[in-house]
This record gives C-alpha cells, sequence and structure tokens, in this order.
C-alpha cells in the first residue's frame, strides 16, 4: 500500500457501541454499515464476535453484506475468541482478524497474570493461528501507552514475523500526550528490524481529550492506520473522531503529505444516523458535523466570508455533506421514491411489508410537516425500528393537559404484551407527567439518568428527537423516539427504553479492550 495513503478504520460498530446504552440491533449495525462502506471506509470493525451470539450474528451479517471495505472482527490471542471470529467472517470477500493481548506491566501482573515470555508466546500463537484463516492479520499491544519500549519491541518483532500485516499500538486509558505518542511511534519503527513488513496503527481513547491530537502526532511520525469512530463515539470518553483525523489529514496536506479514500460528502449523513441510532446527540459546536461547524454569527466573521469565502472557513460546508440538508420528499411522494431516496441513505426494506409501514409513518409525517428533510426519514425509519423491538409495552394513544397555574395531567393507553390499560398520572410538566403515568403501569424499578431533546431540523415545525436514559441493576439503554409533539416523542422514547431494558441481556464484553 501507498506509504501515501492513510488506512481509516472504524471502529464505532466494535468499540463505539461499548458507550453505555449505545447498544444497537443487527438491523441498526447493518445500515450504519453500509453506510461506512459508501463513505469508502477501509476497515470496518463490525464486532466482537465471541461476545454474544448477537455480536457473531452482525458480524456475519456484515460480512455478507459488505463488499467494498474490509470487514473485521476483535478476538483476544485466545484459540476460541480467534476460531469465533473466523466463523463469523466467512461470507467476507475480504475479512480481517484483529488479535490483542495487554502489553503493560499493571496489566500483565494484575489481570492477564502472566509473565512477559508468556504473554509473548501467546501473541504469537493466535497470530499463526488467525493466519491459519486469512492473510490479512491484525496485532494491537493492548495498553501500549503504559508498556515499556523494549518490550513493545520484543513482541511486536515477534508477531511481525508470525505474520500479522498490521501493527495497533493503542492508548487504551487515554493517557498519551502528544508529543509522547509521536515519539513513541518513531522509536518503534526505528527499532523494530521488520517494521517495514508492517503497517502500524494507532488507537487513541479521549480521557483528556487528546484523542485526534494523539492520533495525528502518530501519522506525523509513521502510522499508516487510525482508528476512529464516527462522532467520536466510545466508551467513556469515547475516541478519536472519523470526521476530524479525514478533515485534518486532508485540509493540512501541506504537513501530512497523506490523505484517505473517503468520500467526505458522506460525512455528515452518517455522523446523523449513527447519532439517531444511539440515541447520542452531537454537540452543536461539534467539530465538522455540529450545527454550527460552519455557523458564523460575528459581524466581522460575517463581512469577510461574504467577502471571500476563506477569511474564516478552512473547509467548504458542503465538501463534509452539509449540502444534503434540503428537501428531497414531500406529501405528494410515492412509495418508489420513499424507497430510493432511502437506499441512497444507506436502509435498504428486506420486504413489502416492511416498507408499507414506513410508507405509512412518512405519510402521517407528511401531513403534520410539509417539508421532509434526510434527517426526518433516518428518524422516522429508527423509530419504526424501535417500535418493533420485542418488548410488553407499547404506546397506543396519549393526551396531555396543560395551562398556566394548573397541574399538567398526562392520560394515555398502554398496550402490555396485547393487553390494552388506560393510566394517568399528575407531574411537574407534561413530560413527567407522562413518565410518571407510564412508570405506574410499568414498575419496571428503572431509574432515569438522561433526558435529551434534540430538533431534528429547523423550524417550528421540525420533528422534536428525545433520548432517554434508564439504569436498572447496573444496566443502562438508551431510548429514542421521535415526533412533531415533543410530549409524544418523549413517551416513545421512554417505552422504547423501557422495552430495551426488560429483554435479557445476553452481551458481555470479554475482559480487555483496545
Amino acid at each position: 500500500m501507498s506509504t501515501n495513503h492513510l488506512v481509516i478504520f472504524d471502529t464505532t460498530l466494535r468499540d463505539g457501541e461499548q458507550s453505555p446504552g449505545a447498544s444497537m440491533t443487527k438491523a441498526e449495525k447493518l445500515r450504519i454499515a453500509k453506510a461506512l462502506e459508501r463513505m469508502k471506509v477501509d476497515v470496518i470493525e463490525a464486532g466482537f464476535a465471541i461476545a454474544s451470539p448477537g455480536d457473531f450474528d452482525s458480524v456475519k451479517a456484515i460480512a455478507g453484506s459488505v463488499k467494498d471495505s474490509t470487514v473485521c472482527s476483535l478476538a483476544r490471542a485466545l484459540d476460541k475468541d480467534i476460531d469465533r471470529a473466523a466463523e463469523a467472517l466467512k461470507p467476507a470477500k475480504s475479512a480481517r482478524i484483529h488479535t490483542f493481548i495487554a502489553t503493560s506491566p499493571i496489566h500483565m501482573k494484575y489481570k492477564l497474570q502472566m509473565e512477559p515470555d508468556q504473554v509473548v508466546e501467546q501473541a504469537v500463537r493466535a497470530v499463526k493461528r488467525a493466519r491459519g484463516y486469512t492473510d490479512n492479520v491484525e496485532f494491537s499491544c493492548e495498553d501500549a501507552g503504559r508498556s515499556e519500549i523494549d518490550f513493545l519491541c520484543r513482541i511486536i518483532e515477534a508477531a511481525i514475523d508470525a505474520g500479522a500485516g498490521t501493527i495497533n499500538i493503542p492508548d487504551t486509558v487515554g493517557y498519551a500526550i502528544p508529543e509522547q505518542f509521536g515519539d513513541t511511534i518513531r522509536t518503534l519503527i526505528e527499532r523494530i528490524p521488520n517494521a517495514d513488513k508492517a503497517i502500524f496503527s494507532v488507537h487513541c481513547h479521549n480521557d483528556l481529550g487528546l484523542a485526534v491530537a494523539n492520533s495525528l502526532a502518530a501519522v506525523s511520525h509513521g502510522a499508516r492506520q487510525v482508528e476512529c469512530t464516527i462522532n467520536g463515539l466510545g466508551e467513556r470518553a469515547g475516541n478519536a473522531s472519523l470526521e476530524e483525523i479525514v478533515m485534518a489529514v486532508r485540509t493540512r496536506k501541506d504537513l501530512f503529505c497523506i490523505d484517505t479514500q473517503i468520500e467526505t460528502q458522506h460525512i455528515v449523513p452518517t455522523s446523523r444516523l449513527v447519532s439517531t441510532i444511539t440515541g447520542f446527540p452531537v454537540q452543536p459546536n461539534k467539530a465538522i458535523v455540529g450545527a454550527n461547524a460552519f455557523a458564523h454569527e460575528s459581524g466581522i466573521h460575517q463581512d469577510g466570508v461574504l467577502k471571500h469565502r476563506e477569511t474564516y472557513e478552512i473547509m467548504r460546508a458542503e465538501d463534509v455533506g452539509w449540502h444534503t440538508n434540503s428537501l428531497v420528499l414531500g406529501k405528494h411522494s410515492g412509495r418508489n421514491a420513499f424507497r430510493t431516496r432511502l437506499q441512497e441513505l444507506g436502509h435498504v426494506f428486506e420486504t413489502e411489508s416492511e416498507l408499507n409501514e414506513a410508507f405509512t409513518r412518512f405519510k402521517e409525517l407528511a401531513d403534520k410537516k410539509h417539508e421532509i428533510f434526510d434527517e426526518d426519514l433516518q428518524a422516522l425509519v429508527s423509530a419504526g425500528a424501535g417500535s418493533d423491538i420485542e418488548g410488553k409495552f407499547k404506546l397506543v394513544c396519549m393526551s396531555v393537559a396543560s395551562e398556566t397555574g394548573v397541574t399538567p395531567v398526562a392520560k394515555l393507553t398502554l398496550e402490555v404484551e396485547g393487553v390494552e390499560h388506560t393510566v394517568s398520572s399528575e407531574g411537574s410538566g407534561p413530560v413527567d407527567a407522562a413518565f410518571r403515568a407510564i412508570e405506574s403501569m410499568a414498575e419496571s424499578g428503572a431509574s432515569l439518568q438522561l433526558y435529551s431533546v434534540n430538533a431534528i431540523t429547523s423550524g417550528t415545525d421540525s420533528q422534536g428527537e428525545v433520548t432517554v436514559r434508564l439504569e436498572r441493576g447496573g444496566r443502562i439503554v438508551n431510548g429514542v423516539g421521535a415526533d412533531t409533539d415533543i410530549v409524544i416523542a418523549s413517551a416513545k422514547a421512554y417505552v422504547n427504553a423501557l422495552n430495551l431494558i426488560s429483554r435479557e441481556h445476553t452481551r458481555h464484553h470479554p475482559q480487555g479492550d483496545v
């Protein structure tokens, strides 16, 4: 591969999903995977195949669906993990197994309870076993940011000799500082005798807000793969943001002298898709994909941009996909136009019944909202998928009374395991009253951790997208609902969260992460 090409390895579906409450269904993962493929992401880490039967099925489905990107599964340096990953990746046109083991003294001593020699031996065994399934093997040194440089050189040299074509240096706990991390990458490439036989990669966490800076420092010192996520999604403070990495190296080619194959006009639509599916809103001042990323309020700035755009803008908004925020469909649009536009947005209906149900919801929305934007369609499909989650509860109808000086009251009808029940409750506001009414019937025992409202598009007729985060027994879920009526959207989100938290939870994250 050309030294002028930076490999973009997206782990939204694996590391991104480890954000509390960000679990996705197989259908949702497929939609995101197709969006990443359309963006021309080089490698899509589809999941951790051994984590659960659901993860295995998702990796296998993505492997069978994605043709233009390499599909990858994570695996610990264990035979059972590697075999499971290989089985899930069988349908892939291009597959990669990504295996890892901890290399820092604290991890080897307290977590693995292994001696360094044993760790090297296990790493070599894992890489060789993975090579038995595919020529495309990546090896990661978990907690490399706190590992001793001499040991890193030793284990990486052995892993390359065993057949690893990509070597990943993760800053697992977000501990690194750019200058120091870049120097570590340079030192490894210079000191390891067979370094020229592998692509060096980095995977940076954002605990100190330095994930992108650390990744770019590594690229400046020879790394040619960056592991990142859409919107910087990920556990704790998240990961390096794909959109920021891509646009940084493209905007500053004068410094990096490399580029990616990413088709950047798909960045904003993909960001919106991930946000809608996971229930994690994008902050307005987020670089590249935030609503204010290309907005200018200062009179001096506005005057300068009007006279010559580059006075205050280093990128064009349309280059990252903001031009897609345009009218696409209306109330007179037909089923074929509806289906075609959603296919362009990465959603393919598996059955005519699914299409008909979504089209009915579209027509209902078009009666309320004259202008239908791509973001509305994304929310409409996601809301439909959420309503199909098998669960005890379904919102049938509701009414809320709220006026100045009078305590708000919500009355609603819930379907509980097929039987309708009508309940009502007072609250400090209409949303509080609706939640209390639902909970009086559900008796879930869950506590509300987050209530977030986001306008999907501009205008007073915009749909409101609500995220409700519930916690019960240490388990966290995010429910999402959308409607032009914000109180109804809130009730939908709460019911969605209840159904998620009521499902049997079989997924687990095997010990360790990169």
